[in-house]
């Protein structure tokens, strides 16, 4: 990654800027909690972080639903963009910036930066024919559709034949540059199979795209011809560079690219994988600033092993669900059971079961039980034992003692199965040690020592997984760190880099007698499933 003079220290992500036709659905959740988690993880490495969401609100789909309602295009936005604001707060999404593209200051950056393309002789006025999706807001080549002239993504919607004059961006003039960007940086596409996806978009030789719509009231003016307005995608991209502004910054491409830019990560569902890793770059090289570093592509969800959709009546509500069963649990199965990167799904039973056995029974369970012991045996008190005390080769410590720096690459690599598969062989091993040592039957035995080496090094063990796991469940691991006598809440990340950072309890050995152990109480309460299911 040579390309940066960005600001020491700092990580900036974007989740999508969702489009505000719709309600959020699952999918949206999907990626704003990965991207959270990828914030919570770098914070807790001492950086100073960025996380940018929003919603895209122009174009003909958001006019047409909104007169469809009988609502001002305005009010229609208003409303659904609060929905994602309100969805990010139940599942403890801690954003940094959530931009709108109806935002004043929005308008001032999209003006700019396609003055400075329009200098450069990339755009021009051309005929423009072809089927055009309304719903996905592209035009789409005729070897792209459906029988019957419907779209690949929207199966149930049928194309529209345009034929109308555009001012058209000359993405053909960077189709060598960007092959030349996907052979130096190979991982700016992850995963692989999507970057493969589009080396055999670009290799089949790229078309100029229309950046303006006529007779489009909901959008941008376009600056040179305010009959046209800016095609939706145009100005939506521009949303990740208007939320890097402070908010009394004035609103120049200067200021904004000052010191978050360039981007780090942005996270991306397969559907608009040619936006980020054709179009974006291709107008950010004609506008002269540098490239995101990654775009990582993530799969669909589904339901049952369906694809869901209203018309399928499968729809899954993330507000009930989050309501139902708490924003740890949503936040811990879809990032632990779905490999990231790949398409996954969602069945309720499993759902049950898989946070019954992580977090009641194995994690949950544990800490329960040995705090218990602790209070027994060793007077409610963290045992006078030390680190050093325990040898290397004790079946926890060797566990744990590279699991930090394991858990850490896996995060980086947005392999969040990984690292939770990663923390659970801890934590099984946790249970069948205090299963094999048997402390209470040390106990009665008189063997005092013993007992608290045992005790000890489960507690380390769970404090240690807690830590680890905290980037996806924040609330489940800021009570056990508090069970475990530390002030420390992880949804207060600045705080917790401060008096928590990864470099001293992202190792095993942290625990102190100084501690001064709260009261043991359940950390997930078991899901029982109802007769019905």
């Amino acid at each position: 990654m040579n390309l940066v003079d960005k600001i020491e220290n700092t990580f900036t992500l974007t989740t999508p800027l969702y489009y505000v036709n719709d309600v959020p659905h699952i999918g949206s959740a999907y990626t704003t909690m990965a991207a959270d988690v990828v914030a919570r993880s770098q914070r807790l490495l001492g950086h100073s972080v960025l996380l940018i969401t929003g919603t895209d609100e122009h174009g003909q789909k958001i006019q047409r639903t909104a007169e469809s309602k009988g609502r001002s295009p305005q009010s229609f936005c208003d409303e659904i963009s609060a929905g994602f604001a309100s969805l990010w707060e139940l599942l403890n999404i801690q954003y940094d910036r959530f931009i709108r593209t109806t935002d004043d200051r929005h308008k001032a950056i999209v003006k700019e930066f396609f003055q400075r393309v329009w200098e450069r002789g990339d755009i021009y006025l051309s005929q423009q024919q072809g089927w055009y999706c309304v719903s996905c807001e592209e035009f789409k080549e005729e070897r792209e559709l459906l029988e019957g002239h419907r779209c690949p993504i929207h199966t149930n919607k049928e194309v529209e034949w345009r034929d109308e004059q555009n001012y058209f961006f000359r993405l053909s003039k960077y189709q060598t540059q960007l092959q030349t960007l996907y052979k130096s940086q190979p991982d700016f596409i992850q995963p692989e199979s999507r970057r493969n996806e589009v080396l055999n978009f670009v290799n089949q030789g790229l078309q100029d795209f229309s950046i303006s719509r006529i007779n489009l009231e909901w959008g941008l003016p376009l600056p040179v011809d305010p009959q046209h307005t800016i095609y939706v995608w145009f100005d939506a991209l521009l949303g990740y560079v208007t939320a890097l502004l402070e908010p009394e910054q004035e609103p120049t491409l200067e200021n904004a690219l000052a010191k978050w830019w360039p981007i780090n990560l942005h996270l991306i569902g397969k559907d608009i994988l040619r936006f980020h890793t054709v179009y974006w770059p291709a107008m950010l090289m004609s506008a002269d600033i540098k490239l995101p570093l990654r775009v990582f592509v993530h799969g669909f969800l589904t339901k049952d092993g369906q694809k869901m959709g209203k018309s399928l009546g499968n729809t899954l509500n993330p507000v009930e669900l989050i309501k139902c069963y708490g924003a740890d649990a949503v936040r811990y199965y879809f990032l632990k059971e779905i490999e990231f990167g790949k398409d996954g799904d969602f069945n309720e039973s499993r759902f049950i079961n898989v946070l019954n056995a992580d977090l009641a029974n194995d994690l949950g369970n544990l800490l329960n039980r040995t705090l218990s012991m602790v209070k027994k045996y060793c007077a409610g008190n963290v045992p006078q034992i030390k680190n050093e005390d325990i040898p290397f080769e004790h079946p926890l410590k060797s566990i744990g003692f590279h699991l930090g720096e394991q858990v850490r690459n896996a995060y980086e690599a947005l392999a969040f199965n990984q690292a939770c598969e990663a923390v659970l062989l801890l934590v099984q091993a946790s249970n069948k040690f205090i299963d094999e040592q048997a402390p209470w039957t040390l106990y009665k035995q008189g063997q005092h020592q013993a007992v608290e080496q045992v005790l000890y090094a489960v507690l380390e063990s769970v404090r240690l997984a807690a830590y680890l796991l905290s980037p996806i469940i924040p609330n489940i691991s800021s009570d056990i760190y508090q069970q475990l006598g530390f002030g420390i809440d992880f949804n207060d990340q600045i705080q917790t880099s401060i008096s928590a950072p990864f470099a001293t309890h992202g190792t095993w050995g942290v625990l102190s007698n100084q501690q001064k152990l709260g009261e043991p109480r359940p950390i997930f309460k078991r899901i029982e499933l109802s007769k019905n299911d």
